[in-house]
C-alpha cells in the first residue's frame, strides 16, 4: 500500500509556519507509524510539522538513501513513465506539445525532480529542448546513460534565467518540498509569458485517503505536504498561476478489491474528481 520512503528520522525537529497562510495553530490528523501529520485549523493544509530541515532532507535523498531511491526508480521505471504519460494525457499535454513543435525553435521543457530521466528522454525524441532537476543520485543515471542535461542542486540554486521555459512538469514533488511557497515562486520566474505547469501529486481529498488515513499509501515520512485540490488550488492562484484544469485518478488500490470493481471505481474517481493523485494544468 505505502509509496517507497526513507526510514523515520529521529533527527532534530522544528516547527515551521504553515505554507500557506503563515498560521502556528496546528492539529493533528494523522497518526503514521512513527510519526504524524497536522492540518492547520486556518487554512486546513495537511502537513509535517514539526519536521526536519531542508539540508538533511538533501543529504538523505543525495547520500544517506540516495542509492535506494536509485534503485527503486531503474526497477520501476518502465511502470512511471507509463503512469507519467497517461497523467499528461489527461491534462492536455500532448495537445499543447502538438502546436508548441510545430515552431521553428524547439521549445524548451524543464521536468524537476526528473528522477533516472526517462521521461525527458521521451521529450527530446519528441523534438523538445529538454532539461532536469534531480538531487538524488538518478541525476547521475540520466546524465551518464541518456546524456540528459540535468542538474543536481534544488530549483532555487540552479540559477536559471527568468522565462527560460515554455512547459515546465514536476511530478510528485512538490509534497516532498520545505518551502514550496519559494518552489513555485522561482517556477513562476523561469516559466515563460503564457508557459504552463504540470504539476502531480496524491490527493488527500481523495477517496483513499479518506478510507485509509494513517495507512494510506502516500501518508509517508518523505512526504511534507498532503495537499487537497482546495489547498493546492490557494497555493497555486497565490504564487500568480491560473488553472485551466485539475484532474484526478486511482479509485482503489490495486489488489484491495476484485478487479472488476477497482475499473468501475477508477472511472468513478476521474468522472467526480476523488481519485488518489491528482495533475493540475497552470498558466503563467
Amino acid at each position: 500500500m505505502k509509496t517507497w520512503s526513507m526510514p523515520v528520522s529521529s533527527g532534530e525537529n522544528k516547527i515551521i509556519p504553515c505554507a500557506l497562510c503563515g498560521s502556528l495553530d496546528f492539529k493533528q490528523t494523522l497518526a503514521c507509524e512513527g510519526f504524524s501529520f497536522v492540518r492547520c485549523k486556518k487554512c486546513y493544509l495537511v502537513q509535517r510539522n514539526p519536521r526536519y530541515s531542508q539540508e538533511e532532507i538533501i543529504e538523505r535523498y543525495s547520500k544517506v538513501y540516495g542509492q535506494d531511491y536509485l534503485s527503486y526508480e531503474i526497477e520501476n521505471e518502465d511502470a512511471f513513465l507509463d503512469l507519467q504519460k497517461l497523467a499528461l494525457k489527461d491534462a492536455g499535454f500532448l495537445h499543447l506539445q502538438d502546436k508548441l513543435l510545430v515552431k521553428n525553435d524547439p521549445p524548451a521543457i524543464l521536468d524537476i525532480g526528473c528522477a533516472t530521466g526517462a521521461l525527458l528522454a521521451v521529450l527530446r525524441e519528441k523534438g523538445w529542448e529538454a532539461k532536469g532537476v534531480e538531487i538524488s543520485p538518478c541525476a547521475f543515471y540520466a546524465r551518464e546513460n541518456r546524456a540528459l542535461d540535468v542538474k543536481s542542486l534544488p530549483l532555487e540554486e540552479c540559477n536559471f534565467a527568468p522565462e527560460s521555459f515554455d512547459v515546465i512538469l514536476a511530478s510528485h514533488l512538490i509534497e516532498h518540498l520545505n518551502d514550496p511557497r519559494s518552489f513555485l515562486a522561482e517556477v513562476y520566474r523561469i516559466l515563460k509569458k503564457s508557459g504552463y505547469v504540470f504539476i502531480t501529486t496524491p490527493n488527500i481529498s481523495g477517496f483513499q485517503a479518506r478510507l485509509y488515513a494513517g495507512a494510506w499509501r502516500s501518508a509517508i515520512f518523505d512526504h511534507l505536504y498532503l495537499f487537497s485540490k482546495g489547498t493546492l488550488s490557494k497555493m497555486l492562484k497565490g504564487s500568480g498561476f491560473k488553472i485551466e484544469s485539475c484532474r484526478t485518478w486511482g479509485g482503489l488500490a490495486k489488489g484491495s478489491v476484485p478487479f472488476w470493481l477497482k475499473k468501475i471505481a477508477d472511472r468513478l474517481a476521474k468522472i467526480f474528481g476523488f481519485g488518489d493523485v491528482m495533475i493540475y494544468r497552470v498558466k503563467k
